[in-house]
């Protein structure tokens, strides 16, 4: 019997090896998941930013709601250029290093989208547009990382571009 982390992890896992993994395989040769990966936790730190932008002009948000989320989004920040930097980790043929680093960080993400979702719809409807943001955040963030921890394809054999071809020499023997 497996016990309830066992069974986070294994859904963790069925979600990378059979959603995404097969997404990324899909992927143009000039587009690895990793580069994906990075673009979408870069577009959710810019939504996130979005949000806390809103909930500011509003007047929805204290100050020390603001400080909050601003402290929040330089986590994201920080946390987006850590992976930045372990990128080059990530080689083409090699196993990823990155899937066994965020192996806790992605079932938390879930659930921090779950819970995004469940704030968002059940927020009353002045804070709707800010809930929106903080959902597409979260929901972005973590494709992000499920994308950043697929494994990268192997190098693509190339083939030669210049064909040899053989003619006759002029003067030679004749059949």
């Amino acid at each position: 019997m497996s016990t309830f982390v066992e069974r986070i992890n294994q859904a963790d896992l069925w979600l990378l090896d059979r959603v995404f993994q097969p997404v990324s395989d899909r992927l143009p040769e000039k587009l690895p998941s990793a580069e994906l990966g990075m673009s979408l936790q870069l577009g959710a730190i810019v939504f996130f930013l979005a949000a806390i932008v809103i909930l500011s002009i509003s007047g929805y948000a204290s100050i020390g709601d603001s400080v909050f989320n601003i402290l929040n989004w330089v986590l994201f920040v920080a946390f987006y250029l850590a992976i930045m930097r372990m990128r080059g980790l990530v080689k083409p043929g090699q196993a990823n290093p990155l899937r066994s680093m965020l192996f806790g960080m992605r079932p938390l993400n879930v659930g921090f989208l779950i819970y995004s979702l469940w704030v968002g719809v059940t927020g009353n409807g002045a804070l709707m547009l800010a809930s929106l943001f903080m959902i597409v955040s979260n929901m972005i963030f973590t494709m992000g990382l499920y994308f950043v921890s697929c494994q990268p394809r192997p190098p693509v054999r190339r083939r030669s571009q210049s064909r040899v071809e053989l003619r006759p020499i002029m003067g030679g023997l004749r059949d």
